[in-house]
């Protein structure tokens, strides 16, 4: 057991490489992983399982503890990535199918990768963790709201339907890993070890199931949606550091937003635009996937080097958000 989870360490540790390794392989040889697409909700409701697997009550009880700094950053992941991603829309003067697929990304929770990432980084990892819950347990109205608001313009949108596909691939997962998580207690770490390969697994498979069914789309336009996808991203690092910045947050939480607006949950945007408006609609997300992986290492790794060493401890007993350290 113990050479399983050193793997899957390993694996989660590699993960941009593993994502854009099988992105290239399922470019060349589509039709391997074109079978893939059929279990793309399948996947994330593993992952999502997984994910409630590692969330304790405590994360959601340091909501009560912070609320004001929750509620910042929760308040930029749905309303700053939204309106880049309208702008860059707009901008490039996309074609509906990709426009929706690059708002449908704006509207998603955060990422857990944006966890990991916020680890390195040196963040808030506290904060970072009960974000992405609280934004993964809002995503149900929130997401299907934001994208009715601002992609039913370019194809017809259901609240309806994007509600009821999340809350079957993200909402009960998660409470089933949470109430699994809390009756199992402590017996459930050693297998927490290998959820990282799990996790890894099932995003590589829904990149590649994406990527291998819009070869042709990603010949035509791929550069163009790559180019708005690191864009869409490199700017939410930035003004969401910005706004942490202006509401007077101090640096390890300031990284903790940038990321955390940054990092979207590229799977389930992924899956969500192949199962309600077209395959051509999930490659943004699955670009993002890719890119996301690769610009949250170097972006952690820059922002690591940034330390205020004129903060005392204490202050994070004040902010009530305490840091983690694993």
């Amino acid at each position: 057991m113990k050479a399983v989870a050193r793997f899957s360490q390993f694996v989660g540790n590699t993960f941009a490489v593993w994502v854009i390794l099988f992105a290239v392989i399922s470019f060349i040889f589509p039709g391997g992983f074109t079978w893939i697409g059929a279990y793309i909700n399948l996947l994330l409701g593993i992952i999502m399982f997984g994910m409630g697997l590692t969330l304790k009550l405590d994360d959601f009880k340091r909501v009560l503890k912070a609320p004001k700094i929750v509620f910042i950053v929760v308040i930029a992941q749905y309303t700053i990535m939204p309106l880049i991603a309208l702008g860059l829309v707009f901008l490039f003067q996309l074609p509906p199918e990709i426009a929706v697929g690059v708002i449908l990304v704006g509207c998603a929770p955060g990422g857990t990768s944006s966890n990991v990432m916020t680890f390195l980084a040196k963040g808030n990892t506290a904060l970072s963790v009960t974000a992405t819950a609280v934004s993964t347990v809002l995503a149900p109205v929130l997401t299907p709201a934001l994208t009715l608001l601002l992609a039913s313009a370019w194809l017809p949108v259901s609240f309806m339907d994007l509600f009821i596909s999340i809350v079957q691939i993200v909402l009960v997962p998660v409470i089933l890993g949470l109430v699994v998580r809390y009756l199992l207690g402590d017996h459930i770490e050693k297998g927490i070890a290998v959820l990282p390969l799990v996790s890894v697994i099932g995003i590589v498979g829904v990149v590649a199931a994406v990527v291998a069914g819009n070869t042709e789309a990603i010949v035509q336009s791929g550069l163009l949606i790559f180019l708005v996808v690191i864009l869409h991203n490199l700017i939410g690092y930035g003004v969401g550091f910005g706004a942490a910045k202006i509401f007077g947050l101090r640096l390890a939480d300031q990284k903790t937003v940038s990321i955390e607006v940054g990092m979207q949950n590229s799977g389930l945007a992924a899956a969500l635009s192949a199962a309600h408006f077209s395959p051509l609609s999930a490659v943004p997300a699955a670009l993002f996937s890719v890119w996301h992986n690769i610009s949250g290492s170097l972006i952690a790794t820059w922002m690591s080097k940034k330390t205020d060493d004129s903060e005392a401890p204490e202050k994070d007993k004040k902010a009530g958000v305490e840091q983690v350290h694993v």
